[in-house]
């Protein structure tokens, strides 16, 4: 049996279910119980983000040979309980690359430019030309936290632009050739010369608020965030503050501390004009869910055959 917890795409689903016994259950991922409840028997479950894989829950799935994850982080599965039971992960590396790559350039061309938001106004007959006057892309300085294989394409499409390019990544071998012309910096001095900040790191403890009050105090005035990464990497409150006071230039969230993102939540971002908030779909296109989910019905398929 194989278990699909959140949407994927019609024609993986359709092949998955001509080869196995195929349960596709989209609600599940909003109760744990009731997860727990459909486990016995299960080989196979396929994931996104909001479904947990805890090691309570293999405690109810003695059957399970592997996990396919509908994206690349693995903060919702517990790695480690599944290599003790000999499970397999594999998340959909590469597939959704370019979704991420494309909302990170979009966001930041959004908050630059600084014209969008004039629908209201103009609707209300009003023509506020002046207020409207932006900033472009090109000559602009692209700071990528992390350079992983999103953000090297985002780097590629930043250079396109016209726009220079430096990261920061302490895992990355400075001789790998992988940086090509994108200059390696320490985050603080990344900090200090980026337009936009864009960030590309898993949630770990290390990584958990790495932008927060300090980090924000050294961006440039003016400058913008970009986090498409995971919640919890920023710093939501002093990011809100810091906006409040007009330090930044504005910032695209995608992904939030606490998911689905509440009104309690979202309370802190309220009258944030520069804000742009989505909700966990950068990596989420119909290009890339065909990709995503054909990469992880193929995994899937030949580990249990």
């Amino acid at each position: 049996m194989i278990l699909i917890t959140e949407f994927m795409d019609k024609t993986a689903v359709a092949q998955l279910t001509d080869l196995f016994a195929t349960n596709y259950a989209p609600a599940l991922a909003d109760s744990q119980h009731l997860l727990a409840q459909e486990m016995a028997g299960v080989k196979a479950i396929i994931v996104r983000n909001r479904t947990q894989v805890t090691a309570e829950l293999l405690d109810h799935a003695p059957d399970l040979q592997c996990v396919g994850r509908l994206g690349v982080g693995l903060d919702n599965i517990d790695v480690q309980a599944c290599q003790a039971r000999n499970i397999a992960v594999y998340p959909a590396i590469g597939a959704n690359d370019l979704s991420v790559a494309e909302y990170v350039i979009t966001s930041a061309m959004v908050l630059l430019r600084g014209a969008y938001n004039a629908h209201s106004a103009m609707l209300a007959g009003e023509w506020p030309r002046q207020a409207c006057a932006g900033r472009e892309l090109s000559g602009k300085t692209l700071g990528l936290i992390g350079y992983g294989s999103i953000a090297r394409e985002a780097a590629k499409r930043a250079k396109a632009m016209g726009m220079k390019v430096c990261a920061y990544d302490p895992f990355l071998e400075p001789s790998n050739p992988a940086w090509g012309n994108t200059q390696a910096m320490p985050l603080d001095a990344l900090l200090q010369v980026a337009d936009v900040v864009s960030l590309h790191v898993p949630l770990t403890n290390d990584t958990y608020h790495l932008i927060s009050n300090d980090q924000l105090a050294l961006m440039k005035a003016g400058a913008v965030l970009v986090n498409a990464a995971r919640g919890g990497v920023v710093d939501e409150v002093a990011l809100a503050h810091v906006m409040r006071e007009g330090m930044l230039g504005g910032a695209a969230l995608d992904v939030f501390e606490n998911e689905p993102l509440t009104a309690d939540d979202a309370a802190k971002f309220i009258g944030l004009d520069n804000l742009l908030l989505t909700p966990h779909i950068a990596g989420v296109t119909v290009e890339s869910n065909i990709r995503v989910s054909q990469l992880i019905a193929d995994r899937v398929i030949q580990h249990l055959r």
